[in-house]
């Protein structure tokens, strides 16, 4: 009998832990160790993060990705502050409005664009219109962009670039919600330098859950002069572990041999195995495919017939004016090439 798992293309988030993060927190689970981050694990963290990203850096292990964000940005942001974003980012549609909460007020303003992707052209009328409203309007204090984005697609080094001049001569940060960062690298082919501090990025919020850990994430200051209270702001939010040993080590694993690189260009090579075949099979893809995402036109015909036989995936909100319903599926680093075969299959004969 086929498993559940099989046939769920809803989200990387489904995935189990990967046994070699299973194998790092039972080798951590050994004598005594100091709290709250004062741990060997931690401290090795730091190294191999360095070593990972080619610069001196500040790591912050927490427990989820909304946390990563909420408490990146509110290093970035005072109450009175304003975060532009794409409109659909993840920090602006999906994290309950803990960004605004942990910032203690500050606004985010969502700008649109049809391919998830926040362009450098777009900010200048906004910070602009604040500058021109003065005491009346927040106070433009960071950008945050999503790698890759809530639409599969993904910034390139130069893109994010063109973003940072124009967000730090505006004397903005520029923040990095990296929960599938791995998956943006593995398309690119770049550094995770090059990706990131290289080009302009100031904060990152890493992401280790859809990547195989069970439950890890990091902040990651590339400008510590940016890690302000940090410490405290991580303290009160409830997201500094006693234990934090368990959290470094799922993070150790990832990084330490280049797990998370490896287990992001499997999924993106499902990704595009997936794609092409739906394209084969006559349907329309939304987006192009450049990571673990696939968005496509499914009739809604189709959609039934294939949960009627137990695949899984999730209805997406399609832009005005589209005839044919929209569906994502999210490919993962557990998944196997026959998985992938077997939905295609489904499909021809549907």
């Amino acid at each position: 009998m086929t498993s559940h798992a099989t046939l769920s293309f809803t989200s990387d988030n489904v995935a189990p832990v990967a046994r070699e993060v299973l194998a790092a927190i039972e080798r951590a689970n050994a004598g005594t160790v100091h709290s709250y981050g004062e741990d060997p694990v931690t401290e090795r963290l730091q190294a191999v993060a360095r070593e990972a990203f080619g610069t001196e850096l500040l790591v912050y292990p927490v427990a989820t990705g909304t946390a990563a964000n909420a408490l990146s940005l509110a290093c970035l942001a005072p109450p009175h502050g304003a975060v532009y974003c794409h409109e659909q980012a993840h920090v602006n549609s999906d994290e309950c409005g803990a960004p605004e909460f942990y910032t203690a007020g500050a606004k985010l303003i969502g700008l649109p664009s049809p391919d998830g992707k926040l362009a450098a052209s777009q900010l200048a009328a906004p910070l602009a219109h604040a500058q021109e409203m003065g005491v009346h309007h927040v106070e433009p204090a960071a950008v945050s962009l999503s790698q890759a984005t809530e639409w599969g697609t993904v910034y390139t080094p130069a893109e994010v670039s063109a973003v940072a001049t124009v967000a730090h001569g505006a004397g903005l940060g520029l923040h990095m919600d990296g929960a599938r960062l791995a998956n943006a690298l593995a398309h690119l082919g770049c550094s995770p330098a090059e990706g990131t501090w290289q080009a302009g990025v100031d904060v990152l919020s890493f992401g280790g859950t859809k990547n195989g850990a069970l439950a890890a994430e990091a902040v990651i200051f590339f400008a510590p002069e940016r890690a302000r209270a940090f410490e405290r702001r991580r303290k009160r939010a409830g997201q500094l572990w006693s234990k934090q040993r368990y959290l470094s080590a799922q993070l150790l694993a990832l990084l330490e041999d280049g797990l998370w690189l490896r287990h992001a260009r499997h999924a993106n090579t499902l990704a595009a195995q997936l794609a092409a075949g739906l394209v084969h099979a006559g349907l329309q893809l939304a987006q192009l495919v450049q990571a673990n995402e696939v968005f496509a036109h499914f009739p809604a015909p189709l959609s039934a017939s294939l949960r009627a036989r137990g695949f899984e995936f999730y209805d997406w909100p399609a832009p005005a004016g589209t005839a044919v319903p929209l569906v994502r599926l999210v490919t993962r680093y557990d998944q196997q090439p026959e998985q992938v075969e077997a939905l295609l299959d489904a499909i021809r004969s549907a």
